[in-house]
């Protein structure tokens, strides 16, 4: 694995790359926030979007979704994958924070992770995008990045990464570092045809360098 230094070097040339990396998914409340990222599991960013204006418009609150009818929540996200378990998963979602929570989203990992469809990825999105508390989610392309750059072990589980990642970058930089690192991977290092040749980190990837020779 590369040093902590050496992963900040990586990752401020990330910085410059994409200096406005942000969460590319809409919405206007922490309770949309955790409806929106339950949904985009195993589904891309732009087909959430497509789908929740319609939901968000139809059932804002966690008081109107937990009192739709099951098949109005279907029929709004039937574009989104697995769209039968999620519709069910944010119908209980929204009926536990109501419960549970007096109609608030909480804000501790601990008990987000306790909702129906909120697993440690979506509550540590939730505590960084809607709360400002510093966590690390790692996703599919924060995964990515971690490994092809060895910040991490290359089989490292999900939580050896995100527990890797905390030790090496500075604790108020994890939210931007999230969203900077998941940039990087949807938009160059990408999963089937990553931009090695015209990487500014090239010279330190060794996985960039080993598919630059087969070229």
């Amino acid at each position: 694995m590369i040093s902590k230094e050496k992963t900040m070097i990586a990752l401020n040339r990330m910085y410059e790359m994409f200096p406005d990396a942000h969460c590319e998914l809409n919405y206007d409340t922490p309770f949309q926030l955790v409806v929106a990222v339950a949904l985009s599991a195993q589904a891309t960013d732009v087909s959430v979007n497509k789908a929740t204006p319609g939901l968000f418009a139809a059932f804002p609150t966690p008081e109107a979704l937990a009192a739709a009818p099951i098949e109005d929540i279907i029929e709004k996200i039937r574009t989104i994958g697995l769209y039968r378990m999620k519709a069910k998963n944010i119908k209980a979602c929204a009926e536990q924070i109501l419960e549970r929570f007096g109609g608030e989203v909480p804000q501790t990992r601990e008990e987000l992770v306790t909702l129906p469809g909120v697993g440690r990825k979506t509550a540590n999105v939730v505590l960084g995008e809607a709360f400002g508390i510093p966590a690390f989610a790692v996703d599919t392309h924060v995964e990515r990045i971690a490994k092809r750059l060895r910040i991490c072990k290359l089989d490292a589980n999900v939580s050896e990464v995100e527990a890797t990642l905390m030790k090496k970058v500075p604790k108020e930089l994890w939210v931007k570092t999230h969203h900077t690192m998941i940039f990087f991977g949807r938009y160059h290092c990408t999963a089937r045809a990553p931009k090695c040749d015209v990487c500014p980190l090239l010279d330190m990837c060794q996985e960039g360098k080993t598919r630059m020779k087969k070229k």
